[in-house]
């Protein structure tokens, strides 16, 4: 997933593009709103998330997400150290999807990253719906759990149709092992690793394509989009 950095501190915004591009992010660094706003023009790289700090030497943050919001959908999380509930209202009236006060978790930044980004559909699947995802020859029917590979129907358990689902809805994109525990299993990621396992290469085996989930090694999985 491309991801845009809005960020004034250049230390901060290294410590943070390196923990971002380990979790599979490709990084864009904006060090001011103008920057930022000229990298969102249309005919400029798309991405998923704009990572918005609001401490900005050339303009108000609060001013820039307004000016984002006009020029595009892409999810804005603003990041900032003003932690009042005005503050907050006010960013999200303007229309922020979420909002992070400093200092934070960096896992919990991610989680919130991952979180916006799938609230919005990808322009190549809005044809399709929310409820049908295609994938080369993979049909995932989202209502009915059935899966097809070339129109064959491929039986999976409950879990392993969770887990081709979310993997599914963002394609490149990697998710962390806990937050795949998390998702699918609704607990830690403490002892249930081996269960995940298990469970990607069964889903690999079924259905016959063993490269369609790529382990990204200490970090979790994605899922590898095929020709069609």
């Amino acid at each position: 997933m491309r991801l845009l950095l809005v960020e004034d501190d250049n230390h901060v915004a290294a410590a943070l593009s390196a923990v971002l591009k380990r979790h599979g992010f490709d990084v864009t660094h904006a060090r001011s709103g103008e920057e930022a706003l000229q990298a969102l023009v249309p005919e400029g790289p798309g991405f998923g998330v704009v990572l918005l700090d609001l401490g900005l030497p050339d303009q108000d943050g609060y001013e820039v997400c307004g000016k984002i919001r006009k020029r595009t959908a892409t999810p804005v999380i603003m990041v900032t150290a003003r932690s009042d509930v005005r503050s907050r209202i006010h960013g999200l009236n303007l229309g922020a999807d979420d909002y992070v006060v400093k200092p934070y978790d960096t896992g919990e930044l991610l989680a919130r990253i991952h979180a916006v980004s799938r609230r919005t559909v990808p322009e190549d699947q809005e044809a399709g719906g929310e409820d049908a995802l295609r994938l080369g020859p993979v049909h995932i029917e989202l209502p009915t759990r059935r899966v097809t590979v070339d129109g064959s129907v491929v039986q999976l358990t409950r879990k392993e149709f969770d887990l081709l689902a979310l993997l599914a809805q963002r394609p490149g994109v990697v998710f962390r092992r806990e937050q795949i525990i998390s998702e699918v299993w609704r607990t830690s990621w403490e002892g249930t690793g081996r269960t995940l396992e298990v469970h990607v290469a069964s889903l690999r085996a079924k259905l016959r394509m063993p490269a369609l989930i790529e382990t990204v090694r200490g970090v979790g999985y994605r899922l590898v989009a095929p020709a069609a």
